[in-house]
């Protein structure tokens, strides 16, 4: 009985670990995907800005 407690224990830490992880991986994307938008929508306007002066 003990074991299948334990078994159980360190099925949900395992599960709580790789769902942090994927967290975590998801988070870096998005602040990967927001750098790449502010970037080039920052390389838009200063294009649109020297063609206008």
């Amino acid at each position: 009985m003990a074991d299948q407690k334990d078994s159980a224990a360190r099925e949900r830490e395992e599960i709580v670990a790789r769902v942090a992880s994927f967290r975590a991986t998801q988070q870096k994307f998005e602040r990967d995907r927001q750098e790449y938008y502010d970037n080039t929508l920052g390389n838009v306007w200063s294009g649109l800005q020297r063609k206008s002066a």
